[in-house]
């Protein structure tokens, strides 16, 4: 296995004080901690090669999950191991095979091209010169950076920042990424570009993937499987269809026109209606007699659909929160 994490709990001390001068000063002898847990008896392996979403809401404990796999925290408990290190020692090697990517964060220096970050990396790591010039070539023809490494990075777009960022990141040809919301602020376009190319890095260089978006459709192009935490805990580990199919086990059915008003309410729940196109929501017990009942009369403009993503994930933190027994086969919170 490439990831090995068992039990991990990432607790932090927080100080609480309410307003005012007067708790201001009685902080400076007296202060008052509550503790966090951010991340509480996580458990789950990644095999190498493996494309991994992981998801929940904000404040789940994603981030210091990665930041603890990465080595930039230690664990309060439980271990970890990433390509047969203990990330929190940061060895040399270690290093050399692993990478973190964070959207909100760049390691691009401002007011200079990003070439020069390529040629600090390389220094860095220790890569050859000419290995170094490969690899450069090679992320230059895959994210199409030919005319951008040269201008100050001030001078780029957000997504021409994002490619070069995922370059500099990559020029030491890590065979384990850490990709923390990498598409966040992208356009549609942009977004694709970067989809497509991780795809084609995991699928090149067989490596592992464990991705956080809030971008369903990020998880829903890359990743088979995902590992699912809210409030730190671990709610959902397994096959991204899966889940879908437990969850929601209805599939949406859009057509323009040919149906009757009065017939579509007797198809199924009517999720959407605008511009002469409909969507219902069909149970699959009764998904090919609505299908054949609408290809009589709309034609062959129609789509079968799974529901969203959002939509799956949000009644999974809605049943969690309420006190439903997790999907089966999957870790109860």
């Amino acid at each position: 296995m490439t990831i090995e994490v068992a039990g991990l709990s990432k607790h932090f001390k927080v100080h609480r004080r309410p307003p005012g001068l007067a708790a201001a000063v009685r902080s400076l002898w007296r202060r008052r901690y509550d503790t966090v847990k951010a991340v509480d008896d996580v458990t789950f392996t990644i095999a190498r090669g493996e494309r991994v979403g992981f998801l929940g809401p904000n404040g789940a404990g994603k981030t210091t999950t990665m930041k603890v796999l990465s080595g930039l925290l230690h664990p309060t408990a439980g271990t970890v191991r990433v390509e047969g290190h203990q990330p929190f020692r940061r060895e040399p090697d270690f290093l050399r095979r692993i990478t973190l990517v964070m959207g909100q964060k760049q390691q691009l220096l401002w007011d200079l091209p990003p070439s020069e970050t390529y040629a600090l990396n390389r220094a860095v790591f220790g890569v050859d010169p000419a290995q170094a010039r490969q690899t450069i070539a090679e992320l230059t023809e895959l994210l199409g950076l030919a005319g951008l490494t040269d201008k100050p990075t001030r001078q780029l777009s957000l997504g021409e920042r994002m490619k070069c960022e995922l370059a500099a990141a990559l020029l030491h040809r890590p065979t384990t990424l850490f990709l923390d919301e990498p598409t966040i602020g992208l356009d549609v376009a942009m977004q694709v570009t970067i989809r497509d190319f991780i795809r084609d890095y995991n699928q090149r260089h067989d490596a592992t993937v464990l991705l956080t978006s809030h971008y369903m459709d990020d998880v829903v192009a890359l990743c088979p499987r995902v590992i699912v935490i809210d409030g730190g805990r671990l709610i959902h580990d397994g096959d991204l269809r899966a889940l879908v199919k437990t969850m929601i086990p209805d599939k949406l059915v859009s057509f323009t026109g040919g149906v009757p008003a009065e017939e579509v309410a007797r198809l199924g729940e009517v999720v959407k209606a605008e511009g002469g196109r409909t969507t219902v929501r069909v149970p699959e017990a009764r998904l090919r007699e609505v299908v054949s009942h609408v290809l009589d009369r709309a034609g062959a403009d129609l789509a079968v659909e799974d529901p969203p993503l959002e939509d799956v994930m949000r009644k999974l933190f809605k049943d969690k929160r309420a006190g439903a027994p997790a999907p089966a086969g999957e870790p109860a919170p």
